[in-house]
């Protein structure tokens, strides 16, 4: 074998070690932690392993980086020679110029080693790392800490002179990589995970809803003021244990002389409070509590920790002071849930706002109300666009341009 032969398949090896660290890096990077304790629990050494190398996660980089920066230079060393003198005489066999065959050969020579390198070395690696972390980072996390341990001084001394130029920035160097996720990043990793059937579709729903709790505010979770019953203030107790044999209801707003003039809240229990020969004569107003006023655009949580606090129903105030509808306790509860029903509800196949309908070509559909929520449409798999509206009413009308008929 001659020499530039010889050249050749060491450069090629020095390509296959350069994959090895560009392998290393991206396995060790785009590995999920969790998924590698949770197997090194079970008794895998080799994710024990990665483990290891995750807690020095900015070490073992260094580490992957030296390996390439020195494979890719020696590489460029042997290859581009060996290559040119390869060539050199296929080149000058074409009849070009004595004096442009060398630095052909030497060019043609570069382009090859390059793209082999690119393949072979990079591209290939780091495909494979990102579509299997785990398993790309079992194979190389044990080679590469041995490699970053013989070299440890080297590593150590550039990583040193790179953190103080960090901290020059303002920022501080960390050891690990943080391993917090965006609730859409858990969004998007549960409905995977129930997808792959790693979780329960109930499970994954749950937690999914739980999630999207924090990014909806008192009006999306509202009963809207056309669905409120209310009494005015003149009513009596008896008229208390009226409406509520007739809605199933147990408490109720209170206004003065419209919906918009909310003056308190009336409970059941108070009316029932009232000796039966007064309850005709006994006016809500006397009997009510003052209401808890929120407004429209209060995130769930801290509506959640004012009605556990103040009391169980508030009423929804818009921007122009306007009531807007009223939130009770069982309305957050089933937004994270799902409908919570009584003897008092429909049953699910009545549900005034969304029912399944048969289709003639067999697949799903759905009948569904103009006050049915666009979140109600999007759980059950189908695709709403983003706009101004909250209902399917309000879809409809930003849809045509108009009222419809």
């Amino acid at each position: 074998m001659t020499i530039p032969l010889l050249l050749l398949v060491a450069a090629f090896a020095l390509i296959l070690a350069n994959g090895f660290f560009v392998a290393a890096e991206f396995g060790l990077v785009t590995v999920e932690r969790p998924e590698a304790e949770r197997a090194a629990a079970e008794g895998d050494r080799r994710a024990r392993t990665v483990v290891e190398a995750l807690r020095e996660l900015s070490f073992q980089l260094s580490g992957t980086q030296l390996g390439i920066t020195i494979t890719s230079l020696v590489v460029g060393m042997l290859a581009e020679p060996a290559l040119a003198g390869l060539l050199a005489g296929p080149l000058a066999a074409t009849g070009l110029p004595a004096g442009a065959v060398s630095g052909i050969a030497v060019f043609i020579g570069m382009l090859l080693a390059s793209a082999v390198q690119m393949v072979v070395g990079e591209l290939v690696p780091k495909n494979w790392a990102v579509s299997r972390p785990l398993q790309v980072a079992r194979f190389v996390a044990g080679p590469q800490q041995v490699f970053s341990r013989a070299f440890r001084p080297v590593i150590a001394a550039l990583n040193a002179v790179a953190n103080r130029l960090v901290r020059m920035l303002g920022v501080e160097p960390a050891d690990e990589m943080a391993s917090a996720r965006t609730p859409g990043e858990l969004v998007s990793l549960v409905r995977h995970s129930a997808q792959a059937g790693a979780l329960e579709q109930d499970t994954a729903d749950l937690f999914v809803r739980t999630l999207s709790l924090g990014e909806l505010t008192a009006q999306h979770v509202m009963t809207p003021r056309v669905k409120v019953s209310a009494l005015q203030h003149t009513a009596t107790a008896a008229d208390v244990l009226n409406l509520t044999r007739a809605t199933g209801l147990s408490r109720f707003p209170v206004y003065r002389e419209r919906i918009d003039e909310v003056t308190g809240v009336v409970h059941l229990k108070d009316a029932l409070a009232v000796p039966e020969s007064e309850r005709t004569r006994t006016t809500v107003s006397r009997i009510c509590v003052a209401p808890l006023l929120v407004p429209g655009s209060l995130p769930v949580q801290p509506l959640l920790e004012r009605l556990r606090s103040e009391q169980p129903m508030a009423v929804v105030v818009d921007e122009y002071g306007g009531t807007a509808g009223v939130v009770t306790l069982e309305d957050i509860v089933e937004e994270l849930v799902g409908e919570v029903r009584d003897e008092h509800d429909l049953a699910e196949d009545e549900s005034p706002e969304l029912a399944a309908v048969p289709a003639e070509d067999g697949r799903p559909s759905w009948e569904a109300d103009g006050s049915c929520r666009v979140q109600t449409l999007r759980r059950i798999g189908l695709e709403v666009p983003e706009g101004p509206y909250e209902t399917v009413a309000g879809l409809v009308a930003d849809l045509l341009g108009r009222i419809p008929a």
